[in-house]
């Protein structure tokens, strides 16, 4: 069964940056949009960004727009969330997630294929 599994999260200091890996155990999403999703404490879980199966079309949520970006690497089966002037509202579990083909949205359900999670803590 395919997997993602993501790495890089940890405890910085407000305004710093962290930067996000997620590693997919196959080739078989290269083909598929794929995403970032967060959930903090007591919150429901929220999109983060997302990207199309080539790179393009990258779309963010409102509160990470111009903060975060989203990338891939294909060859290396790899999505990456660059997060740069991190706030304390940014803490959360990090989820790397595969969507459905081609959809490239904030819709959680379109997406069947999920990491375990990373915890990202911002400190002040």
């Amino acid at each position: 069964q395919a997997q993602l599994v993501e790495s890089g999260g940890g405890v910085v200091q407000a305004g710093g940056s962290l930067r996000l890996s997620c590693a997919a155990s196959t080739r078989r999403f290269s083909n598929n949009a794929m995403g970032w999703f967060r959930q903090a404490p007591g919150k429901e879980r929220e999109f983060v960004a997302a990207i199309s199966w080539n790179g393009g079309s990258p779309t963010y949520a409102d509160s990470v727009k111009g903060r975060f970006t989203i990338s891939r690497a294909n060859a290396k089966n790899a999505l990456y969330l660059q997060m740069n002037s991190l706030e304390l509202e940014d803490t959360a579990v990090y989820y790397c997630a595969a969507a459905r083909s081609s959809y490239s949205g904030a819709d959680s359900a379109q997406y069947p294929y999920w990491g375990q999670g990373i915890q990202v803590t911002v400190s002040s």
